[in-house]
């Protein structure tokens, strides 16, 4: 699969050339192939972005979802002939993306200073653990540390256990989706003036900017959230309860829609309950209130509750995994999930190009290809002119 395949979406006119490895970096470099970029992805030779070989299952299968849409291709930049084929690279470029620790570029006569005396306009997007700057800055960082620093660790899970995590790596896809608003903020000033500048997105920053109103609620009330389970303190009823055949969530906290819970639970007695008529004294009762909702839910089945719901305008629904989102008709309808074949597996699906938009919607040209250095001849050879003979010698060589 080549770039040749026309490409869709807002970003058709920019050439993004990414560096780094694992999640932060490459989940940036995904949204933007996704929104139409030409993404050039530049992977160790030898053994590439150890995400070829990262998933669960039978098969290591994520890098058919952070590797779609690039094209691949290999350089060894830990010497000077890989470095100098990604300058070539660069020259042309609107934008580098990196998640190496800071100052790993400079190192390698690739820092931004260096690049943009052959790119003056270039937009440099660097994500890390700390950030570029400050005293933690060269320090290793991986999300479960930017999401422990963040604050984010502290408040998940059980309040008796330790601290938990989510399932899946937060901080960094925060990181990246972070990165990549910058730089579009980045492109659209770049329109104005002609310069281009640094994105610098740290993960620890990255969970710090979504941790809502704790730090105010520190300093003024000397508040600190507490872990709290599946609820959020004060805010009820809001949580999953329990029915015959499995479990079902409902948030009805906004008092209009409580009120239309408890008129399908037949308890419309609640509604002017001191207990439960505001917001406030619903979040002080919360304990309470759960337990009224989980002995009407138990009585019923999930769809029984689902068309309940439904019928009184209450926010509920099933908790979802795979093969309920690919059974929904809303993701269906919504196209939410789309087949990506490959030659391995012919009827692929993954997770479509998002958001939605009205005139230049993205879409999925290919998955991550499977071969290393798939894209080398056409990089290399159809746009930076390198001959076939040079390109087996670099191979030989182990410089791509």
């Amino acid at each position: 699969m080549s770039d040749t395949t026309a490409r869709k979406g807002p970003l058709t006119d920019i050439r993004l050339i990414e560096m780094g490895q694992l999640i932060a970096g490459p989940f940036c470099g995904q949204l933007m192939a996704d929104m139409g970029a030409d993404v050039i992805k530049i992977e160790p030779p030898g053994k590439g972005d150890p995400m070829r070989e990262w998933g669960r299952g039978d098969y290591p299968l994520w890098w058919s979802v952070c590797a779609r849409n690039k094209r691949c291709v290999t350089a060894n930049l830990r010497v000077e002939e890989g470095q100098e084929l990604v300058r070539k690279l660069i020259a042309g470029a609107d934008m580098v993306l990196e998640n190496f620790r800071p100052g790993t570029m400079e190192r390698w006569g690739l820092g931004y200073e260096d690049l943009i005396k052959i790119n003056p306009k270039l937009i440099m997007i660097r994500v890390s653990g700390y950030g570029q700057t400050g005293p933690y800055s060269k320090r290793a960082g991986y999300a479960s540390v930017g999401e422990a620093m963040g604050g984010m660790r502290y408040l998940c899970g059980e309040p008796d256990r330790q601290p938990s995590r989510a399932g899946l790596s937060i901080g960094d896809t925060l990181a990246a989706t972070y990165a990549c608003n910058g730089a579009l903020a980045a492109l659209h000033y770049r329109d104005r003036t002609g310069e281009g500048q640094v994105i610098d997105a740290s993960i620890y920053e990255s969970v710090l900017t979504v941790m809502e109103a704790t730090i105010p609620e520190y300093v003024v009330s000397n508040h600190v959230r507490e872990r709290s389970g599946a609820t959020l303190p004060s805010v009820a009823p809001s949580n999953v309860y329990d029915c015959s055949d499995g479990s079902f969530l409902i948030a009805a906290n906004q008092d209009t829609v409580f009120a239309r819970l408890c008129a399908a639970m037949g308890r419309e007695d609640m509604i002017a309950d001191e207990r439960y008529a505001t917001h406030v004294a619903r979040g002080g009762n919360m304990v309470e209130l759960d337990n009224i909702i989980n002995e009407w839910t138990k009585t019923m089945t999930m769809v029984e509750v689902d068309q309940a719901m439904q019928d009184a305008g209450v926010p509920a629904g099933r908790i979802y995994r795979a093969p309920e989102m690919l059974e929904d008709p809303h993701f269906q309808a919504r196209e939410a999930i789309v087949d990506t074949p490959t030659e391995e597996w012919p009827n692929l699906k993954m997770q479509n190009v998002f958001p939605k938009m009205s005139k230049t919607q993205g879409e999925i040209r290919w998955p991550g290809n499977t071969t290393l250095g798939a894209h080398n001849q056409e990089v290399y050879g159809g746009e930076l002119g390198i001959s076939d003979a040079d390109l087996a010698t670099m191979k030989e060589n182990a410089i791509i």
